[in-house]
Formats: C-alpha cells, structure tokens, sequence
C-alpha cells in the first residue's frame, strides 16, 4: 500500500524518540552491574514506578490496536476487559498475594511454585510460561510492523525486523532496569498521544451522546443486554463474563503472570510493592475512555458511506486492528501525526519489552539454572539474561508471523491465556490459602487443566465439537468460547488437584511458612493508619468500579 505522507516534523518527533529510548537504555547499563540488577531493577523502585510500570507493561498491542479494533467488532463490551476483567484481580494481587511472593524474595512465579510445591511443577509452569510470551510478544512486533506498514508503506519483513532489533539492543543493555524507566516514558506517551484521537472522533460524531445514539443498544451498554446471548455484539451472557473473564481470565492473568507481576516485584519494600497494582488499577479503569470512544468512532464512520473512512483489508480479511492507525491519519494535522506514531509505537515497545525482559528472567532462573547449569555464578546469569533477550525476540518474529494470520489480535490472546494462566490460578490460589494441597495434586492438576484447555481450543477451532457444547447457550462466538473454555479449564484444575491431594503425600507445615495463607506472619500494615494501606485504596478503586458500571448499565 502507498505510505501515508509524514511529514520532516512528524519523522523528527518518531527520530527524537528512537534515540532517546535507546540513549537511555545506554545510559541505564552503567547501572546493571548484577543479575539482581538486571532481572529485579535492583528492588530499589517506589510504589508510583513500579505501578506507572506495571500497566505500562500491560499496555501494548492488545490494550490500544486490539481492544479498539474489537470494539468495532463488539462495542462497549470490551469494556469489561478493562473493568470487571481487571480491576478486582489487580486488588486482589495487592492486598492479599503480593505478600507471600514478596516476602519469599523469589525472582519469579514459577520460583513461587517451586518453593510451594516441587521442581517439577516449577519446570512445567515455566516452560508454559515461556512458550506463552514468546507468542504474546510477537504480536507486539506485529502491531509495531503494522504501524509502519500503515504509515511508511514499508514491507511488512523489514518493518518487523526494524521493530524487533530496537527492542532487543535497549533491553539487551540493561534489562528490566532499562525496561520499566522506558515504560514510564511510554505510559505519559501513550496518554498524550492517543487519548486526543478520541476526543476529536466524539466532537465530530457531535457529542458523546450522539455517539451512543448512532449504534446499536447491543453496543452501547455493559449488562442490560447480557441475559440472551443473541442480544449483544459479543454473542456472551453474563455467565460467562463473570466466570469466565472476571474471574479465571481475569485473575489468572493479573495475579499469575510474570509480565506485569515482576514489576511489583521491582518495588523497594512490600508496602510498595502492595502498593503497585492498587496505583494502576486507576489507571487501567481510565484507559476505556481512549480506546471505547476510538473504536465506536471508528465504527460509525465505517458505516456512513460518506464519511470516506473503511478499515484496511489483507487477503480479503477486515483487519480490525487497523482502526486505530487510520483514525489517527484522519485526526492529526502534520507533527501531531508523528506523535500519534510515537505513542502507538511506544505502547508496543513498552509490552514487547515486557514479555521479553519476564521471558529471560524466567528462562534464565527457572529452566537454565535450574535444570542446565545449577551452580552458574551471578556473572554467567547475566550474561545468559542478555543472550535470552536477543533469542527471545528471533522467536517473537516467528510468532509475530501467526499474529497477523488472525483477523483481531485479541481473540488470538486470549486463546494463549486460557491455555496457561486460567489452570495456573487454580493452582497458585489454592496453593497460598489451602495448608494441605501437595505437590502431587498441583503437578497434575495443571497438567490436566492445560491438557483439557489446549483440547478444548482444537476442538472448537476445528469444529470437532459444536461451540454451544461449551457456552452452555446456542450462541457460540470465539470470544464466548474464549471466556467459558477458560472457565471449565480452571474448574478441572481445581477439582483434580484437591482429589489428588486428598491421596498424595504433604509437605510439613514448617516448610511453608512465608508461603501459605495463615503461616505467613506479615502484611506489611504493621503501625500504618488504615487510611494509609493498601486495602483503603484498594477499597476506592472498588467503590469507582461499581460507579461506571452503574452508569454504562
């Protein structure tokens, strides 16, 4: 496709960033001089940068090209990836489970689990964790080549490669160190060059109510239409928002995986690092007003024959994820579109970094060490974090190759979440509040709620099975599917892990203290005003969190 005309200034502004993220990647090496260091960030952060981080980290492709693409596909219904689907597990994570990781002093969730259970569950979960990042990693490639794509007119070979090699030589020099600072770079670039794409798109609709009034009621509420399948874009009812996204999605990706939970585990003591999911949540609840209001923009325009707008198309294929970059182009006078470019850049980098910087921790201590080379020295981890990297993003472009295969990067994700993290919550939660789980039972109950998961997935991509079988409802669409193989993977996991454990052999209690719910001494609110813990922000959080859903009844 011909590239869309940037200007000197609009290049300038894309250059500036370039060589200010790698600068300061540069700059940070100076300060990675351990393996602490490199996979930790020294545990020297506050509890404002570790949680600008932590949804930074989340922030990447899927929150900004996916969630505005599937709100052209589903409308306001995504918002309940933001808001059910968030907020009360990132509470959770805060008040009740950063306790037992932190005071561990573990550099992982798999080192959790070995600490909790055994080696071998330890090995499983990494390897899984690690197949899954890599996946989830390359579709931020895919979204930064994308962009360019869309914007330069480059090839789609070149563009991800040029994506792929900024990535790996700023966090290649410093690891998370460089990888958080970058990201609260990209988190104030991401809100001052996108959220004016949505204001502009609402002023020429005519108002945020003309907005609503120009789409379907299916598309423009949250729960009034979730009784009957039939009767919103997402073809789900609420059974399946609730079990399936609100609660294992949902808690098993913000409480279990390592992308975002490593930068809690960045903070400086364990009132920070409770601190940290608590500070993003406010954020994570913001973020619907940029990329809503983008995607319902989007639909309204592609569906008046005047307006001259129409998503990109690839092989026949609606690309979804396209509407964002071209709302951009319809919005933004020359310099402004440089900047448009520059945010959406940086949300990829600031995910591609992240799942890349949690895949060479958890390769490194949790596959390397552990099973290749047991008495490596702290230099040797280092040095193998840094190759990891480079490796770690040669695969990403393998798999950034298969993100694009799918129509909207978001069905793919959470395809790769019920398989890993839906199981994975089951185990950990039952892990740290049941004293008599044991290794046995947390072994192969996540064995068999990865097995039935991936399963479930072949069965209902290749038809073997129809999709009501697991939506308990004659709509069956992917992401209904999504949510309810989520569902019944978790609720397998539970249950064979408890019948296991009822018959296998336990670890003594004085083995687990730190580690289990009432043999853990600490939660850091020792001498501190109840006004002033993490659980009163947390309880506010709430209280917002019930007054949008209210109000987009």
């Amino acid at each position: 496709m011909p590239s869309i005309g940037l200007s000197v200034l609009d290049w300038l502004i894309i250059a500036i960033y370039f060589a200010f993220i790698l600068g300061l990647g540069y700059y940070l090496k100076r300060f990675t001089k351990s393996q602490e260091d490199f996979f930790m960030a020294g545990r020297k952060n506050s509890a404002w940068v570790a949680g600008i981080a932590f949804l930074s980290a989340n922030l990447g492709a899927l929150e900004l090209l996916g969630m505005t693409g599937n709100t052209f596909k589903y409308g306001m219904y995504v918002a309940h990836f933001y808001w059910i689907g968030a907020i009360p597990a990132m509470l959770f994570l805060g008040v009740y489970m950063m306790p037992f990781y932190y005071s561990s002093r573990i550099h992982s969730v798999p080192g959790y689990l070995k600490l909790r259970f055994d080696e071998r569950t330890r090995v499983l979960n990494a390897i899984a964790f690690a197949i899954m990042t890599v996946l989830v990693s390359g579709i931020n490639l895919y979204a930064m080549a994308l962009v360019l794509h869309t914007f330069l007119g480059w090839n789609w070979d070149i563009s991800m490669w040029v994506s792929a090699a900024t990535v790996a030589v700023y966090v290649t020099m410093s690891g998370l160190l460089s990888a958080i600072f970058t990201e609260i770079v990209q988190f104030f670039l991401i809100w001052f060059g996108l959220f004016l794409v949505a204001i502009l798109g609402v002023i020429e609709i005519g108002g945020i109510n003309e907005v609503f009034a120009r789409v379907q009621e299916s598309y423009s509420t949250l729960w009034s239409t979730s009784a009957n399948a039939a009767d919103n874009g997402m073809a789900v009812t609420w059974g399946g928002i609730v079990l399936g996204l609100g609660f294992v999605l949902s808690f098993g990706y913000w409480t279990t995986d390592f992308l975002v939970v490593q930068r809690a585990f960045s903070a400086k003591d364990l009132r920070a690092a409770r601190m940290t999911p608590v500070i993003a949540s406010f954020f994570k609840m913001a973020v619907p007003f940029i990329v809503i209001a983008a995607g319902l923009v989007a639909l309204i325009l592609a569906n008046d024959p005047h307006s001259g707008f129409a998503l990109l198309t690839d092989g026949g294929q609606v690309n979804y994820d396209s509407a964002l970059p071209l709302l951009i182009v319809r919005y933004y006078p020359e310099g402004l579109i440089g900047l448009g470019v520059t945010a959406l850049l940086a949300g990829f980098m600031a995910g591609q970094a992240g799942n890349v910087s949690a895949f060479n921790t958890v390769w490194t201590y949790d596959i390397y060490k552990a099973l290749i080379k047991k008495d490596a020295s702290d230099d040797h981890l280092l040095w193998m974090g840094r190759v990891t990297t480079i490796v770690g993003i040669i695969i990403s472009v393998g798999t950034a190759y298969w993100a694009k295969s799918f129509p909207s990067i978001m069905d793919y994700m959470q395809a790769i979440f019920s398989w890993v993290n839906a199981p994975l919550f089951a185990t950990m939660l039952l892990g740290m509040f049941v004293v008599w789980i044991t290794p046995a039972g947390a072994f192969w109950g996540l064995v068999i709620g990865m097995g039935s998961s991936f399963l479930m997935f072949l069965a209902a991509k290749f038809q073997w099975v129809d999709g009501s079988v697991f939506t308990l409802s004659a709509n069956a669409s992917e992401m209904a599917i999504n949510f309810w193989r989520a569902w019944w993977a978790w609720l397998l996991c539970f249950g064979s892990t408890i019948v296991i454990s009822l018959f296998t052999e336990k670890r003594p209690r004085e083995e687990l203290v730190g580690l289990v719910k009432g043999l853990t001494p600490t939660s850091g609110d020792e001498g501190i005003p109840f006004l002033k813990r993490p659980a009163f922000y947390a309880i506010l959080s709430l209280i917002v969190l019930v007054i949008l859903n209210i109000m987009y009844w």
